[in-house]
């Protein structure tokens, strides 16, 4: 994969994101293009990334969390976990460039309704769209998926092993 210019030293960005599961224990993911990452074949990599983003000022991660749900798929009236896993370090494929601190939260809705009508406003690299996947497909698929052992986590939850303390992720190597 080749790479283009990107920020040797980004500036840390706090990120909330949650692992949104339905009654099917289906994930929720978005599909994003990045603009700065290319396949073998130079078409822009794609990527699939869990529903969140950035603390606004005075925001705790919960506070963020439940306020990107609403603006990315909808759902205002989630129920919040405790924080399930981690994942920091150095991020290039959105636009802006980071140095991500992510906290991640489980999220179990009673239905499979998103709205996503406002989330091409929300986000700055390129959309493709959203896909409820199980578990047998994230850890098969052949797709991108960030973090690195998301689909192990998602599985280790849908068994109702929830970890007494947040599991430490890492990206995929670029």
């Amino acid at each position: 994969m080749s790479e283009q210019t990107r920020d040797p030293n980004p500036a840390i960005r706090h990120v909330a994101r949650a692992l949104v599961f339905d009654p099917a224990d289906r994930l929720l993911l978005i599909e994003y293009e990045s603009v700065h990452a290319h396949a073998p074949d130079g078409t822009p990599l794609r990527f699939w990334f869990m529903p969140g983003g950035g603390l606004e000022p005075g925001e705790d991660h919960v506070t963020a969390c439940r306020r990107e749900l609403s603006e990315e798929i909808g759902r205002a009236d989630c129920a919040i976990s405790p924080q399930v896993a981690a994942c920091d370090g150095p991020f290039h494929l959105f636009r802006q460039s980071r140095d991500a601190r992510e906290r991640y939260f489980l999220v179990r809705l009673p239905d499979d309704r998103i709205d996503t009508s406002r989330l091409m406003e929300t986000e700055d690299n390129p959309l493709h769209g959203t896909r409820w996947w199980t578990v047998a497909e994230l850890l098969a698929t052949e797709a991108r998926i960030e973090p690195a052992g998301l689909g192990q986590l998602a599985e280790r939850l849908v068994a109702g092993h929830v970890p007494d303390a947040p599991i430490i992720l890492t990206w995929q190597q670029t």
